[in-house]
């Protein structure tokens, strides 16, 4: 472990008063920041889209399940691949728990991804999950909401992601760093290469139902998952943070036993 600062109890309850006011004002900018999501204007979902799902065809009206409010997480899972992506895994260990009380307070959560039903149910059946999770497969869906690009699109370059122009691709080798690293070794445990890997792209939506019409109501990409992202939220309260170095992380049942 590396060196730190060792004092003694008193050093310690000072600072972390110190730091509880620093705390309490995230809280409170965090807060505000949620009021500011909410008071998004809402826009209507003019197309129709259809999802394979496991009872069946549905629309996106079909998955608000009853509720007035739909949360969908977009799972990074192509249809050639051969399993999905291990971030959008690791994410989904968290939501796993907690979407029954979602739907409990009028929230469906639902994780929707490109792949063919099969295979999304096969590998929900592997990791153990139990959200609902339906199938964008030949559906606009993902590409509407900025989350997959087509192959020309990735080598024209200028794609919006984040809410940015995105840079044509370039092929990077591991020599080059930890980002190109991470991209290939995602890509292989996916058994994909790495540009058909960047054209899914993680992100999580919301949307109202209001006397029969759907909203777009919220959108959030890359960086923007941080706070969903659960296992780093208690890194970042663990003595060494997040202490990334490299890819470190499995999908859970590719860990050697605790």
């Amino acid at each position: 472990m590396a060196s730190h600062t060792i004092g003694t109890r008193g050093d310690w309850l000072a600072a972390r008063i110190e730091l509880l006011e620093a705390e309490k004002a995230l809280t409170r900018q965090s807060d505000e920041l949620a009021r500011r999501r909410q008071a998004l204007p809402w826009v209507a979902v003019q197309k129709t889209y259809r999802f394979d799902t496991e009872h069946g065809t549905a629309t996106l009206a079909d998955l608000f399940q009853g509720r007035s409010q739909l949360l969908i997480y977009h799972f990074m899972f192509g249809p050639d691949w051969k399993a999905g992506c291990p971030s959008c895994s690791m994410i989904a260990d968290g939501f796993n728990g907690f979407a029954v009380h979602l739907a409990q307070h009028d929230v469906m959560l639902w994780a929707v991804s490109r792949a063919p039903l099969a295979k999304l149910l096969a590998y929900r059946q592997r990791m153990g999950w139990t959200f609902p999770w339906a199938s964008s497969f030949e559906s606009d869906f993902n590409h509407d909401f900025n989350v997959w690009i087509t192959e020309e699109e990735q080598l024209r370059g200028g794609v919006e992601y984040n809410y940015r122009p995105q840079a044509a691709f370039a092929w990077r080798p591991e020599q080059d760093g930890g980002g190109a690293q991470a991209e290939n070794r995602f890509a292989a445990m996916c058994g994909t290469d790495t540009a058909s890997f960047h054209r899914d792209r993680p992100g999580m939506s919301a949307f109202a139902l209001q006397d029969g019409a759907i909203f777009h109501t919220y959108s959030t990409y890359a960086r923007g998952l941080d706070g969903l992202w659960g296992a780093y939220q208690w890194l970042d309260r663990a003595p060494l943070g997040r202490n990334d170095q490299g890819v470190w992380w499995r999908r859970h049942d590719e860990y050697a036993s605790i």
